[in-house]
C-alpha cells in the first residue's frame, strides 16, 4: 500500500512538472528531433513519425526511472536507468553516424585519385562521377550514386553538390566540391587540382592515424579508470557490507552515489574528448 501511495504522489509531481515546463520540454524535443533526424539521414535512413517516437521514448524513460526508484528505493540505480534508457540510444545513433562519416573520410582520398584518373583518361565530369558511383566501396559509393542519380534526373550540379556537402558534413568533400564548381565555371585542369587535394587529404589522414596510434593506450586507460570506482565499490561491499549498505539505504548515501556516478561519467567523456583532437 505504501508503494502505491508513493507511486501516485511521484506521478502527480511529474505531471505538474511537465505542465509547468511544457515550453522547455518542447524546446528539448525539438533539439533532439533535429539532431536525430540529421543522424538518421547520415545513415541513409528515413525517419517516420520521429517526434512521436521521441515523446514515447521520454515517457518510458521517466516511468522506468520512477518504477526503479520506488521499487528499489535506490536513487543512484534509478539514475543509472534513466541515463541508459534516455541517452543510450541517442549516443549509439550518434556514434554509428560518426563512424560512417569517418569511413567516408578515409575513402574520399582514394575516390578523388580515381576521379582525377578518369578525367585524365578523357571522361567528362558526369562520367567520372558515374565511375565513382560504380567502383568505389561502400559507404561513399552510396553518396556518389545519389549524386549521379539526382544529376541525371535534371537537378543542377551546383545544387547536387551543395546538398551533398550539407548531408556529408565533411571538410574534405567541401574542397572536392569547390574544385568541381571552380572547374565548371572557369575551366582549368581539374585533374591536377583534385590530385593536389587528394594528396593533402592523405597527409591529413596520416597525421590522424599517427595521433590515434599514440593515444590508443591512453584511451584504454580512460576506460579502465571509469570501471575502477564500481569495482572498488563491489570490493568494499564484500569487505564491509553494513557501511556500504548505508550508501544505498540512506538519503545522504544515495546523493553521494549519484554525484559520484555523474562525475565518473563526465570525467570519462571529458578524457575521450581531450584524446580526440581536431587536426
Amino acid at each position: 500500500m505504501e508503494i502505491i501511495v508513493i507511486s501516485v504522489i511521484v506521478a502527480v509531481l511529474i505531471i505538474l512538472a511537465v505542465a509547468l515546463n511544457s515550453k522547455n520540454i518542447e524546446a528539448t524535443i525539438d533539439f533532439v528531433e533535429d539532431d536525430i533526424s540529421h543522424r538518421l539521414k547520415e545513415l541513409r535512413l528515413r525517419p517516420t513519425q520521429l517526434r512521436l517516437w521521441i515523446q514515447l521514448w521520454m515517457v518510458i524513460t521517466v516511468f522506468g526511472f520512477v518504477l526503479v526508484w520506488v521499487a528499489s528505493g535506490t536513487f543512484p540505480l534509478a539514475l543509472m536507468v534513466i541515463l541508459l534508457f534516455g541517452a543510450g540510444p541517442w549516443y549509439i545513433l550518434r556514434r554509428l553516424a560518426r563512424e560512417r562519416r569517418f569511413r567516408i573520410e578515409d575513402q574520399l582520398a582514394d575516390s578523388m585519385v580515381m576521379f582525377s584518373s578518369g578525367i585524365r583518361a578523357g571522361l567528362s565530369l558526369a562520367q567520372a562521377l558515374d565511375l565513382l558511383a560504380n567502383d568505389c566501396p561502400k559507404p561513399i559509393r552510396q553518396e556518389f550514386a545519389q549524386m549521379v542519380g539526382e544529376y541525371q534526373l535534371g537537378k543542377p550540379l551546383e545544387r547536387v553538390l551543395e546538398e551533398s556537402k550539407e548531408r556529408l558534413n565533411s571538410e574534405n568533400f567541401v574542397l572536392f566540391a569547390a574544385a568541381l564548381l571552380a572547374s565548371r565555371e572557369s575551366g582549368g585542369r581539374l585533374n591536377e587540382t583534385v590530385e593536389r587535394i587528394s594528396r593533402s587529404i592523405l597527409e591529413m589522414q596520416r597525421l590522424e592515424r599517427k595521433i590515434q596510434s599514440e593515444t590508443a593506450q591512453a584511451k584504454k586507460s580512460t576506460l579502465y579508470m571509469a570501471a575502477v570506482p564500481p569495482f572498488v565499490l563491489i570490493i568494499y561491499a564484500w569487505l564491509d557490507p553494513n557501511n556500504v549498505g548505508l550508501l544505498f539505504s540512506t538519503l545522504p548515501g544515495q546523493i553521494m552515489l549519484a554525484v559520484a556516478l555523474m562525475l565518473n561519467i563526465v570525467a570519462y567523456f571529458w578524457a575521450v574528448k581531450i584524446l580526440n583532437p581536431d587536426i
